[in-house]
Order: C-alpha cells, then sequence, then structure tokens
C-alpha cells in the first residue's frame, strides 16, 4: 500500500485552463462546449472559427501596409511638385546623408522604425527557437513513454504466449504419452487427465487477457492452436520495440502505442525541420534588411521586401494553426480519461474497467486480471501437486514414465516463472507511470511550446507588418551617392554643376610659350610645376 501513495499524478497546468475556459462558437456564432470530440463536425468548426481569427488579422495587415503605401506614394508625388525654395532649404540644411531638414526627420524616423521592427522580428525568431525545442522535447518525451508502454505491452503478450504455447506442448506430448503410460492404473491415470484439463483451464484463462493481444492480432497472421492466438512477439529495448504501421495509414483498433509513436515521431520530424526553415527564413530577412539600411542597397531592399510579404503571410498561416492547436490540446489535457475511455479506438476489444484501472491506478480499484490470475495460480499449484504425488508413487511402478515426467515439470517451472512476470507486469504502476509521462509531455512541454510559437508568430507578424510599412519610407533616406572611378578617385558625372568643385587650370604650350617669351630669364623649375598641375 506504501508503494501505491507514490504512483505519480497528472493535473492541468494553468495555461491548460486558461485556454480551456476560451470561448467556442461554430460557423453560425453560436455558443458550443469546450469538450474535446475531435471527430464532431461541431467541435472541427470551433476550431475552425478559431483559426479564422487569423486570417482576419491578416486582411487588417494587408490593409494597414495598403494604406501607408498610398499615403508613401502621394507625399512623394507632392512633394516632387512643391516649390523650389522649400527644396533649397531643405538641401541647403542637409549634411549630405538626407537626414537633416524638414523632409530629412521624417526619412530618419522611418528609418529608425524599420529598424526596431527588425529588432522586434529578431526578439520574435529567438522566441521561436526555444518554443520549437519545447514541443521537441515534449513529442519526444511523450513517444518515448508510449515506446515504454509499447516493450511492456509487447513483453506481457510474449509471456502469455510463451506460457500458452508451454503447456500446450505438455499436453499434447508429454501428458499424452504418460496416459498411456498409465492406462492400467486408474489413480495415474486419473491424476495425468487431472494435469491436462488444468493445463486447458490455465490456457483458457490467460487467452481471455487481452491487454496487449488483440491490437496486434489484427496486424499479423498468425496460426491459432486451441482457440487461442499464438504472436511470436519478442521484447526489444523502447527505442527499437516493434511497431505495427497499418498499410492504410489509418489508427487501428484497438489503438496501439508502437503505431502512435511510429506516426507521432515522423510528424514531429516534419513539424521540427519545417519551423527551423521557417524561423530561418525570419533571420535572413531581418539580417539583409539591416545590411540593406546600412548599405543603401535599394535592390537588396527590394528583395527582401518580397521575401517580407511571404513571411508575412506564413507567419499570420502559422498562428492560425497553433492556435486551434492550442485550443484543442487544452480540451484534451484538460481531463484526458474521459477522452480514452469514450473513444472507441481505445476501447475496442478492451473493457472500460480495465482501461480505467490502468488510466487511474487507484488503491481503492482491484486488478480486472486477480481472479484470473487467481484460478490460474491456483490451477498450477494443483499441477505441481499432482506431478509431485506421480513422481512419488508411480515411477515405482512405470519407471518408462519418468523421462515424460521430469519434462512436464520442467515446463512447469519455466510457467511459473513467466507466471510471477507476468503479474508484475499486469499491475497497474508501469503502464500508468509511463501514461502519465507522456501526458506531462504533451501537456506541459509540448504546450507550452506550442504558446510561445504562437507568441513567436504573433510578434513577427507584427513586426513584418511594419517593416512593410516603414521600407518604402526608407529608400528615401538614400542619398544620390557620386560615382566612384577604378583609381577610387570620386567622379562628378552624376552631381550637379552646382555642388562641383573648380577643376585644377591648365595650359597649353602656346601659352606657355607666350609666357615664357614675356620674361628674359625663364626658370625651367616654374615650366615643370606648371606642367605638374
Amino acid at each position: 500500500m506504501a508503494a501505491m501513495a507514490t504512483v505519480p499524478s497528472y493535473t492541468p497546468s494553468l495555461w491548460v485552463r486558461m485556454c480551456h475556459a476560451l470561448p467556442r462558437l461554430d460557423l453560425t456564432m453560436q455558443m458550443k462546449d469546450n469538450i474535446f470530440v475531435p471527430d464532431s463536425w461541431e467541435y472541427q468548426q470551433t476550431l475552425l472559427v478559431l483559426s479564422s481569427l487569423s486570417a482576419i488579422a491578416l486582411v487588417i495587415s494587408l490593409l494597414v501596409v495598403l494604406s501607408f503605401l498610398i499615403h508613401y506614394c502621394c507625399c512623394h508625388r507632392g512633394d516632387r511638385s512643391e516649390g523650389s525654395e522649400e527644396e533649397e532649404e531643405d538641401e541647403d540644411g542637409s549634411t549630405g546623408h538626407g537626414y537633416s531638414g524638414k523632409k530629412g526627420r521624417g526619412i530618419c524616423c522611418v528609418t529608425w522604425v524599420a529598424v526596431a521592427s527588425v529588432t522586434l522580428c529578431c526578439v520574435a525568431i529567438g522566441i521561436g527557437f526555444y518554443g520549437n525545442s519545447e514541443a521537441n522535447d515534449g513529442m519526444y518525451q511523450l513517444t518515448s513513454s508510449l515506446l515504454t508502454a509499447n516493450y511492456t505491452l509487447a513483453s506481457i503478450d510474449l509471456l502469455i504466449t510463451d506460457t500458452i504455447s508451454g503447456l500446450q506442448l505438455s499436453v499434447s506430448g508429454p501428458l499424452t504419452s504418460m496416459e498411456e503410460l498409465f492406462t492400467g492404473s486408474k489413480p495415474f491415470l486419473t491424476s495425468t487427465r487431472n494435469c491436462r484439463r488444468l493445463s486447458d483451464n490455465v490456457i483458457n484463462l490467460l487467452s481471455s487477457i487481452s491487454l496487449a493481444r488483440s491490437g496486434i492480432d489484427a496486424g499479423l497472421g498468425n496460426d491459432s492452436i486451441s482457440g487461442a492466438s499464438i504472436i511470436p512477439l519478442t521484447p526489444a529495448p523502447p527505442s527499437v520495440a516493434p511497431t505495427l504501421v497499418p498499410s492504410s495509414g489509418l489508427m487501428p483498433s484497438p489503438f496501439s502505442p508502437g503505431w502512435a509513436a511510429n506516426t507521432l515521431m515522423v510528424n514531429e520530424d516534419y513539424r521540427w525541420l519545417s519551423y527551423v526553415l521557417l524561423l530561418l527564413l525570419d533571420l535572413i530577412v531581418c539580417l539583409f534588411i539591416l545590411l540593406g539600411l546600412a548599405k543603401q542597397a535599394r535592390w537588396l531592399l527590394i528583395l527582401m521586401t518580397v521575401l517580407a510579404w511571404l513571411a508575412l503571410f506564413l507567419s499570420w498561416g502559422s498562428l492560425g494553426l497553433e492556435t486551434a492547436t492550442v485550443v484543442a490540446l487544452s480540451d484534451f489535457c484538460t481531463d484526458p480519461n474521459i477522452f480514452v475511455l469514450n473513444s472507441t479506438n481505445f476501447n475496442t476489444g478492451t473493457s472500460s474497467d480495465v482501461l480505467d484501472y490502468y488510466l487511474t491506478c487507484s488503491r481503492r480499484m482491484n486488478s480486472p486480471f486477480q481472479q484470473v490470475m487467481t484460478q490460474s495460480q491456483r490451477a498450477l499449484s494443483n499441477i505441481h501437486t499432482h506431478l509431485s504425488n506421480l513422481d512419488r508413487n508411480a515411477l515405482t511402478q512405470f519407471p518408462k514414465a519418468e523421462k515424460s515426467l521430469r519434462e512436464v515439470q520442467q515446463i512447469l517451472n519455466s510457467t511459473e516463472g513467466n507466471f510471477h512476470q507476468l503479474v508484475a507486469l499486469l499491475n497497474c504502476r508501469g503502464l500508468n507511470k509511463d501514461y502519465i509521462d507522456s501526458l506531462k509531455g504533451l501537456c506541459y512541454d509540448g504546450m507550452e511550446g506550442l504558446l510561445y510559437l504562437s507568441l513567436y508568430s504573433f510578434l513577427s507578424a507584427l513586426a513584418f507588418t511594419a517593416i512593410l510599412c516603414s521600407l518604402p519610407g526608407a529608400w528615401r533616406s538614400f542619398p544620390r551617392t557620386p560615382n566612384v572611378s577604378s583609381n577610387g578617385n570620386p567622379g562628378y558625372e552624376s552631381l550637379p554643376l552646382t555642388d562641383r568643385q573648380s577643376p585644377p587650370p591648365s595650359y597649353s604650350p602656346s601659352m606657355l610659350t607666350g609666357y615664357g617669351g614675356g620674361q628674359s630669364h625663364p626658370n625651367p623649375a616654374h615650366s615643370r610645376n606648371l606642367y605638374s598641375r
């Protein structure tokens, strides 16, 4: 009883309860219950309504960006039509970088808004990487627990199979030979037939344990011996435990932990990789936008603007999927036992009493297999008693029966060893711990990761909306820089005449001759200086 007190328990977290309390609306805008019924069309409607909120937010973002673009185009056209006096005042007050004067101050503000938006986007990316890691950790814990449960069920199945096979072997082989030898002795023949009858009873009792067997019988075509399906499933470590994947890809009935773990691992790999690529896309866009602003490269900003539009759509789209997933997961995690007990995928082939025993593992509940195991244990003890009597009394009269008797005793000893292991594995503590660990991984780490990913999507969508609004205005801050010649000296072709510096004076040879002829004593050094200018 003291060991049962240490059984782990699960309670919904605060985030689960808060998300579960969100109102539910269907397509007709009527309130619905927040009970997790994923197969119901009404419940699917509520998830569609919640996910459509991100589509509405996307439309609002597009309208905001469009209004800013219209405002920019109109204001930019108005600036071109202003008088030359106002332009000269702005140019006189500028320092060459476009950040002075009335117009320059507005452009500087727009540029810094773009920088702040990129910074917000980088913060969102950091949150996204953390949330993606948390969600991956939760799914890893979930799949590991499911594989461990699959390993336990496979071990139970193997022990039942070995026990049934051993008893059937003893009935068809040594016990049949002993009956033939004891034909002339009624007491010994009666004891042998009692051993056969008790062995058949144990076989029938163990065949009624369908906890791990019914879900695997459907996937494998194995032979049946005396009405019991023998499944040669060898247990393996949880990481390599055998799993059955139906060819149709649908959930098997009843539920198989190995199939679920295999499916979740494949889907989680794709989910994790998709988010990593999305985060890298956002990071590349943000970094190159900063580079384009620093280098004042218009072509780079135009390219990043196109990618920013793509990132904006992906951000709002991922937010819609995350919102629906968070709400559905909160509904499930609020009371997962009810869903498991009411779902036909779980309770097909397994009674609700068996599921309730392993889901709750309460000290007030007895094992549903207790009566079966008690009767089996009693039958094996009676078989052992009959064999002991035959060993003491029959071998002196029938020495040829010693070999068959020893074979039956050896099979019985092996059967009793398997039986004790089976009793331990059928206890609820092991499977209940795996169930609780899977819930903690899904509803704690998985839920936290999804919430952080939702925050990332929301912040990145806001950041890209601000970026698309500010980038066109930031282009106006780029001055028309002079051309640079091949030797590194600035050219003057693109500058207006008023901004060009006067070139050095040049002299023709006739001017030099006339200038030198007026002097009685020309200075050669002075002539060289004139040419060198």
